[in-house]
């Protein structure tokens, strides 16, 4: 069900949600290099690393794996994802308010939030770039109420240079019609 609400959206609401491709999903122990061929074959950035009811456990992504493995000149066919995925990482339900992941992402700094169902199975990947369409239609928004609030705020001076301008075209009819 959509809700015309913005303000109260929820992430199973955003045309994302329903659009996005499955997850990549891979078992704690796969090798970092498969997962890093299968990144590349499907231009994804991360993986989600799930236990096999599909609940996630951590989440590898291009960042990790340039850290703690190119960087450090490590052989990425001898690691596993279980070592250098973040764990533990913030989850959300496919119900939460759109408005508070954003918030809380941007405040915290991370950039890709694992959502999942009732039974914590995962179901999509949120990305910052989901997000930017919902930052748009907010700060029109944002921008309409301000000009609103303006205009009320200036209603006298509104009205006096509404009342003077009204006075000055009469006065040119009434002048140019002597």
């Amino acid at each position: 069900m959509q809700t015309d609400n913005a303000y109260a959206m929820r992430l199973m609401d955003r045309p994302e949600f329903a659009s996005k491709p499955q997850p990549l999903t891979f078992s704690p122990d796969t090798l970092v290099t498969t997962a890093a061929q299968a990144m590349n074959e499907r231009n994804f950035g991360s993986v989600v690393v799930v236990d096999p009811d599909n609940r996630v456990l951590g989440v590898a992504t291009e960042r990790d794996i340039l850290r703690k493995v190119v960087a450090r000149n490590v052989d990425a066919a001898s690691l596993t994802l279980e070592e250098i995925m973040t764990r533990d990482p913030r989850v959300a339900r496919e119900t939460d308010e759109v408005i508070d992941w954003l918030r809380i992402m941007s405040n915290d700094r991370f950039r890709r939030l694992p959502v999942v169902d009732e039974q914590e199975r995962i179901k999509a990947v949120f990305t910052q770039g989901d997000f930017v369409s919902y930052t748009w239609p907010d700060l029109i928004y944002q921008a309409k109420e301000l000009a609103k609030a303006s205009v009320g705020r200036n209603y006298p001076i509104w009205l006096i240079g509404g009342g003077i301008m009204l006075y000055s075209i009469l006065m040119v009819i009434v002048v140019s019609a002597m």
